[in-house]
């Protein structure tokens, strides 16, 4: 058993209260490499933000639960070179077992998600509350869901959205425990969210009702990505085959920062800068081989990326 007070990172209830209050966001970056990690942390210490490191369960297949757990422990120590110790929670991203979640918890993670919305109301609020159970015994914190978000994102697929229903959610909180709680109003996991024409729009009247019905309670938003034309562009222009990717505006997602949303995640624009980095170096100096000299354009890209979420959309500079 892996105590993450030992290696330095925290769990997200005291941060989720400060952002409550500040009338901002905590941001959710996924990674599953080195550069990813080292992106994430670069941004948060240069922005003075707090950040939540996911790791989704593909992320555990790809890169090893032990490796994964030993990048974060060195993400606090690399914070601290950088000058900045900001707050770190490692967070397990979409866990969709007791036992994934229990694992998570003994290998070091400060924050598990159980994402229950696949089963029915009854099953869910059982499986979360089991969770919730284990996970506080050890101060570890605890994210739900209610309502299903359309998209693909590793080994997470839906191809409808099922609104969060505001009246359930006084009742989930209650009966699971649960320290946050995601909701489901129209973001969608991966890169195509909308088609050509469609005026992407998140149900912001939906947040305010559930803010209503449970006032000051931590909400989080997956499927938070804009999916920046300019780099989509790009990719296209260095060979990529990225046809109606359309995510989420900026403006709404600042909106919904400055409410009882305290933590959005944000993970396939990350994926689309680093893979534009990388297609461009790969088209302008088709001779080069050396992973450092791809990857590196890669990593100095997301770390901007993730510089510009921080000040532009989430609000959290400054705030660690």
């Amino acid at each position: 058993m892996v105590n993450y007070k030992n290696i330095g990172l925290v769990n997200s209830r005291g941060l989720f209260t400060d952002a409550i209050t500040g009338g901002y966001a905590i941001p959710a970056f996924n990674f599953n490499n080195m550069e990813q990690m080292q992106a994430i942390i670069a941004a948060c210490v240069e922005t003075k933000s707090p950040v939540i490191l996911q790791v989704s369960s593909g992320a555990r297949k790809y890169a090893n639960q032990t490796l994964l757990r030993y990048m974060a422990q060195g993400a606090v120590e690399y914070a601290k070179e950088l000058g900045v110790a900001v707050p770190i929670v490692l967070h397990l991203d979409h866990g969709d077992t007791f036992e994934l979640c229990k694992s998570c918890i003994e290998y070091g993670f400060s924050s598990v998600m159980i994402d229950g919305s696949h089963h029915d109301y009854a099953k869910n609020v059982e499986l979360t509350a089991q969770v919730v159970e284990y996970a506080h015994q050890y101060d570890v914190t605890v994210e739900g869901e209610l309502g299903v978000l359309a998209g693909i994102e590793d080994d997470v697929k839906a191809e409808h959205h099922t609104y969060t229903q505001p009246e359930e959610v006084e009742d989930f909180v209650k009966k699971t425990g649960v320290d946050s709680l995601a909701i489901s109003i129209g973001t969608s996991h991966g890169a195509f969210k909308f088609k050509p024409g469609q005026k992407p729009e998140i149900r912001l009247d939906i947040l305010a009702e559930i803010e209503k019905r449970i006032p000051g309670f931590p909400i989080v938003l997956h499927g938070a990505s804009s999916v920046p034309q300019d780099i989509v562009a790009e990719i296209n222009h260095y060979g990529g085959k990225l046809k109606d990717s359309i995510g989420i505006p900026e403006e709404q997602l600042r909106a919904a920062a400055k409410s009882a949303v305290c933590k959005i995640n944000i993970d396939s624009d990350g994926r689309l800068a680093m893979t534009a980095a990388i297609r461009k170096v790969f088209v302008e100096q088709p001779a080069e081989f050396d992973p450092r000299k791809y990857l590196g354009p890669a990593r100095d890209k997301l770390k901007a990326l993730y510089v510009h979420k921080i000040k532009e959309v989430l609000g959290s500079d400054n705030k660690a």
